[in-house]
C-alpha cells in the first residue's frame, strides 16, 4: 500500500510540475499539452508493466522476477512471494499424498477409493491382486462393471452395509475368499477395504478336520481298551488267567497306540509352532544310521532283510534329534508296510556333486499315483484299515515334511503299486560336511 501511495504521489507531483512548466512556457494551452504528455507517459508505462506481468506469468515456475521500481516492484515481489508459497504448499500436498500412497501400499490389505459414481479413483497393489484388477487399465471404470456378483452389488446398495463386512467369491479371481468392508469417505467417496481370507478359511477347515480326526483316532483305541478292561474286571473270578492276560495285553497295545499318537501330536505341534533351534550342529551320520538300523531291526523281529548302505558324506549340519525323528519315521513306515520276507534298504549317498540323500527303499505294497500328493497331510492314509493294523498314527510323514522344511531339504517319493516304494530326503549343499 505504501508503494502504491508513493507511486501516486510521484505521478501527481510530476503532473503538477509539468503543468506549471507548460503554463509558464505557453500559457493555458501549454499547460494542457504538458499534462497530456505526462498522463500519456504514465499510461504507456502502466501498459508496458502489465505486458511484462503477463509475459512473466506465462513463463515456467521459478523464472526470475522482472526488475521494476515503485508500485510495480511491490506487485512483482508480492506475486513472487505468493507463487513461492503456493509452490511450497503444492510440494507439501504432493509429499503428503505420496506418503499416503506408500502407507496404503504397505498395508497387508487391499485399499480402493471409489468416487460418487462408484468409479475407481485409486487402488493399491493388494486390491489389484485380490480382485483380479489392473490399476493402469481399470482406474476410472465403475467397480460395478468389473465385479458383477449380485451379492456385491446388493452390498453397495444396502444403506446398512457400513461396518458390516461381506464374504465374496469373485469370478475374476476364482479360488479366493475375500472379505470386503465399505466405509464412507471424503466428498461422497467410498473406501473399500479388501482382505484375502482364503488361508484363514483353510486353516479353520483344517482345525475342524484336525479335531475330528484326533477325536476319531483316540476314540477307537480308547473304546477297545475300556472294553477289554471292563470285560476282564467283570469276569475276573470266572475267566482263566490266560484269557485275562490276553485282555490286558490287548488293552496295553491300544494304550501304547494312544500314547504314540499323543507323542506324535506333541512333536508335530512343536515343529509347527516353536522357533527352530540352531540347526548348525554337526550330526554324525554313521552313528545316526546305526541307531536307526538297530531300531527297525528290533521292530522287524527278523521278518525282513534290512540293509544299510553308507556311501555319502560323513556329516550333516542340523538338529540330531529332529533328523533322527524324520529318518526313523521313514524307516519304520517301510517295516510296517512291507510284507514278511521283503527287502528294506537304508541308504545315505552323495546326490550330484554336493547334495546329500537319505533314502529308504522297500519291496512293500506300493502306493497308487493318485495318493502321492497327499501323503504328508495329517492323518491321511491310503488304506485306513491296514494302517491301523500296522500301528501307524497317520502323522509320521507330516513330521518328516516339517523336519525337512526346517533343514531346507525336500521329500521325494517314488512308488509303484505292488512293487514297493522309495522315500528320499534330499539336503542342500550348505548342510553337507564332506
Amino acid at each position: 500500500m505504501n508503494a502504491v501511495l508513493a507511486e501516486l504521489l510521484t505521478a501527481l507531483t510530476l503532473a503538477a510540475l509539468a503543468t506549471l512548466a507548460g503554463w509558464f512556457a505557453g500559457g493555458e494551452r501549454g499547460a494542457e499539452m504538458m499534462a497530456l504528455v505526462v498522463v500519456a507517459f504514465f499510461f504507456l508505462r502502466q501498459l508496458w508493466m502489465v505486458l511484462r506481468l503477463i509475459q512473466w506469468a506465462a513463463c515456467p515456475l521459478g523464472t526470475p522476477t522482472p526488475s521494476a521500481s515503485g508500485a510495480w516492484g511491490a506487485v512483482f515481489d508480492a506475486l513472487h512471494k505468493r507463487g513461492r508459497l503456493a509452490s511450497a504448499e503444492r510440494e507439501q500436498a504432493t509429499q503428503e499424498l505420496d506418503r499416503f500412497r506408500r502407507a496404503a501400499e504397505a498395508l497387508p490389505d487391499g485399499v480402493m477409493i471409489l468416487d460418487g459414481h462408484r468409479a475407481i479413483e485409486w487402488m493399491n497393489l493388494h486390491a489389484e491382486a485380490c480382485l483380479g484388477l489392473k490399476g493402469s487399465v481399470d482406474t476410472g471404470s465403475r467397480i460395478t462393471h468389473l465385479l458383477r456378483e449380485p451379492e456385491f452389488l446388493e452390498y453397495l446398495d444396502s444403506p446398512d452395509h457400513r461396518g458390516v463386512p461381506l464374504e465374496l467369491h469373485t469370478q475374476r479371481n476364482p479360488g479366493r475368499s475375500l472379505q470386503i468392508q465399505a466405509a464412507p469417505f471424503a466428498a461422497g467417496r467410498t473406501l473399500l477395504l479388501v482382505r484375502d481370507v482364503t488361508q484363514l478359511q483353510k486353516l479353520a477347515t483344517m482345525r475342524r478336520d484336525f479335531v475330528a480326526n484326533v477325536s476319531h483316532e483316540l476314540k477307537t483305541p480308547l473304546t477297545v481298551t475300556l472294553g477289554f478292561v471292563e470285560t476282564a474286571l467283570e469276569a475276573l473270578q470266572d475267566t482263566p488267567p490266560q484269557e485275562i492276560a490276553h485282555y490286558l495285553h490287548t488293552a496295553a497295545e491300544q494304550a501304547r497306540r494312544m500314547q504314540q499318537l499323543i507323542d506324535d501330536l506333541l512333536t508335530l505341534s512343536s515343529l509347527e509352532t516353536d522357533s527352530p533351534p540352531p540347526l548348525e550342529d554337526p550330526v554324525d551320520i554313521a552313528a545316526l544310521l546305526a541307531d536307526i538300523r538297530q531300531e527297525v531291526e528290533a521292530l522287524s523281529a527278523g521278518r525282513h532283510r534290512i540293509t544299510l548302505e553308507n556311501q555319502g558324506p560323513r556329516g550333516l549340519l542340523g538338529s540330531a534329534r529332529e533328523l533322527r525323528s524324520a529318518f526313523a519315521n521313514l524307516a519304520v513306515n517301510a517295516v510296517r508296510y512291507t510284507p514278511d520276507g521283503g527287502d528294506i534298504v537304508l541308504r545315505w549317498s552323495l546326490e550330484g556333486t554336493s547334495s546329500g540323500r537319505f533314502s529308504v527303499r522297500d519291496s512293500g505294497i506300493g502306493i497308487a499315483a493318485q495318493h502321492l500328493p497327499r501323503l504328508t497331510e495329517r492323518f491321511y492314509r491310503v488304506d485306513r484299515g491296514r494302517s491301523r493294523e500296522a500301528g501307524g498314527t497317520g502323522l509320521g510323514l507330516a513330521i518328516v515334511k516339517h523336519v525337512l522344511e526346517r533343514h531346507q531339504a525336500t521329500l521325494q517319493v517314488e512308488s509303484e503299486l505292488g512293487r514297493g516304494s522309495r522315500f528320499s530326503a534330499v539336503f542342500p549343499p550348505h548342510r553337507i560336511q564332506s
